[in-house]
C-alpha cells in the first residue's frame, strides 16, 4: 500500500537528524534551515479563459522544507525534505499520508578545485531558467534524479550531465510509465564569462521520450525511446543602467510519440533592463516560440517549440496560460511585454504588461464548418496585466503577492476555450518564512 512505502515526514526528519548530529563530530561545516511557505490563491479563469456561469476557486496551499547540507574539503551532501500540501486536504486526526517526499537528496565529489561529480534527486538550473530551471513558484518544484560532471575556473563553468529513468528495479524490461516525464536525457552546458559586461552560454540537450504502442483494449503492445534535440545560445551583455539578455533555441530530431513526427521548432527571446535609478526600473522585450500550423495540413512536422524543463512560471505572464503544463505542441506563441519596477529598502512594485499572439495559423472552425474552406483567424490572443509587490517584514520573513487579469480574444477561445465575456483573474497572497536552525563553524 502506497502509505507503507512512503515515509512520513517525522521519519524523515528523525534520519536527517541523525545524519547531521554525527557530522558535527567532524571539522566540516553542517547547516541546518527550513522554509514554511503557505499561500492563499483565488481564482477565475486561471490557465485558461473562465467559462460562462463558471464559479470561482480559493484555496491555501503550503510548502515546508527541512534542508541540512554538510560541507567537508572533498565532497559535499545535501537533503531537501519537503511536505507539500492543502489546507483541509488532510483529517484533523489523521495519523499519517502521503504528503511528503525527498526533494533534493544528492552527494558531489570534488576530484580538484575545478572538478566534481554531483550526483542524487537535484535541481538542475541553466542561464535564466527557460530550458532548465527549478520551477521555484509551484510549492512542489521540479528536481531530477540524475549525474553531473562539473567544472569551474575563472571565467568558464561547464556541466556534463545526464539521467536514465525506470519505474523500479525492473528485471527484463525497460518500459517506462511514470507520467510527465523523460526516460533519458543526455545534456552539455558551456558558460564563458568574457568580461564585466558579457558572458556567453551554449546549451545541447538530448531528449528522450518513450513512445508506447497499445492494442484496441489500451494494453501496451510496444515501446521505443525517440530522441529529440535541442541546442543553442543565451548571452548577457550591457552595464551600468543597460543590461539585457539575447537567446535562441533550434529543436530537432523525433517527437514522443509512435509515429515519429520529425521536430523543426524554434524559440527567440531578448530582454533589455533600464535602471533609471536605484529605485526606478523599466523592463521590456520579445520572445517568439514557433508553432504548428492548424491550417498547413500538407505540413508533417511538429513546429511546436517546447521549453521542457524551465520555469515557465517565470515567462509569459504569471496567469500560466503558456507552457506551464499546457501549449506543448500547439500553435506557439508571441509575447511582447514591458514592466516598471519600484523598489525601496523592504518592499517592491512591478506591474507587467504582456500582449500575446499566435506564431502559427488558428484555424476558424466556423467558416470551415460553414464553407468547408480553411481560413485563419486572428493571431491576437488577448493581453495581461500582471501587478507584484514584496515586502520583507523581518529577517527571513518576506510578504508578497499580487493581481493579474487576462483580457482575451475569440482566438484564445479557439485555441483554449471559455468566454470573453466573463473577468478572467487571479489574485495570490503569500508569506514565506526561512529559519537558520543551526550553522556549525570550522
Amino acid at each position: 500500500m502506497k502509505n507503507v512505502r512512503v515515509l512520513t515526514l517525522s521519519r524523515q526528519f528523525a534520519l536527517v537528524m541523525t545524519i547531521g548530529l554525527l557530522s558535527l563530530q567532524s571539522m566540516a561545516q553542517f547547516s541546518m534551515s527550513g522554509e514554511i511557505r503557505p499561500r492563499a490563491e483565488y481564482l477565475h479563469g486561471f490557465k485558461t479563459l473562465a467559462a460562462s456561469n463558471q464559479d470561482h476557486a480559493f484555496f491555501v496551499d503550503q510548502r515546508t522544507r527541512l534542508n541540512f547540507e554538510y560541507r567537508a574539503e572533498d565532497f559535499e551532501t545535501f537533503i531537501q525534505v519537503q511536505d507539500i500540501r492543502t489546507w483541509g486536504s488532510s483529517s484533523q486526526l489523521n495519523r499519517s499520508d502521503g504528503f511528503q517526499s525527498i526533494h533534493q537528496a544528492w552527494g558531489k565529489l570534488k576530484f580538484n578545485d575545478k572538478f566534481n561529480m554531483k550526483l542524487g534527486r537535484q535541481e538542475i538550473i541553466l542561464d535564466d531558467h527557460r530550458i532548465f530551471g527549478s520551477v521555484a513558484w509551484a510549492q512542489q518544484a521540479r528536481s531530477h534524479d540524475a549525474l553531473i560532471f562539473g567544472y569551474k575556473d575563472s571565467t568558464v563553468t561547464a556541466q556534463l550531465g545526464g539521467a536514465y529513468n525506470q519505474n523500479g528495479p525492473q528485471l527484463n524490461t525497460t518500459f517506462y510509465s511514470v507520467p510527465k516525464n523523460y526516460k533519458a536525457i543526455q545534456y552539455l552546458w558551456l558558460n564563458k564569462v568574457f568580461s564585466k559586461k558579457l558572458d556567453v552560454s551554449v546549451l545541447f540537450l538530448n531528449n528522450g521520450i518513450q513512445a508506447t504502442k497499445s492494442d484496441t483494449s489500451g494494453n501496451v503492445v510496444g515501446w521505443k525511446d525517440n530522441y529529440s534535440q535541442t541546442f543553442g545560445t543565451s548571452a548577457r551583455f550591457g552595464s551600468g543602467k543597460l543590461t539585457g539578455r539575447a537567446s535562441f533555441y533550434y529543436q530537432m530530431g523525433v517527437h514522443g510519440d509512435w509515429s515519429n513526427t520529425e521536430i523543426a521548432a524554434m524559440n527567440g527571446r531578448l530582454d533589455l533592463l533600464y535602471k533609471a535609478s536605484d529605485k526606478f526600473s523599466i523592463e521590456g522585450g520579445y520572445e517568439y516560440l514557433s508553432g504548428t500550423s492548424q491550417i498547413d495540413i500538407a505540413n508533417k512536422k511538429l513546429n511546436s517549440f517546447n521549453p521542457f524543463y524551465g520555469t515557465n512560471h517565470k515567462f509569459n505572464g504569471y496567469m500560466d496560460y503558456f507552457y506551464v503544463g499546457n501549449h506543448a505542441g500547439s500553435v506557439g506563441l508571441q509575447d511582447g511585454f514591458l514592466g516598471f519596477a519600484f523598489k525601496k529598502e523592504k518592499y517592491v512594485v512591478k506591474l507587467i504588461g504582456h500582449y500575446f499572439l499566435a506564431a502559427a495559423d488558428v484555424m476558424d472552425v466556423a467558416e470551415f464548418a460553414s464553407t468547408g474552406t480553411y481560413k485563419a483567424m486572428s493571431p491576437g490572443l488577448g493581453q495581461e496585466v500582471d501587478l507584484v509587490f514584496g515586502y520583507k517584514l523581518a529577517k527571513g520573513v518576506m510578504l508578497q503577492g499580487g493581481y493579474s487579469q487576462m483580457l482575451g480574444t475569440e482566438t484564445m477561445v479557439a485555441i483554449k476555450g471559455g468566454s470573453t465575456s466573463e473577468i478572467s483573474n487571479w489574485s495570490w497572497m503569500m508569506l514565506t518564512f526561512k529559519p537558520n536552525f543551526y550553522e556549525s563553524k570550522k
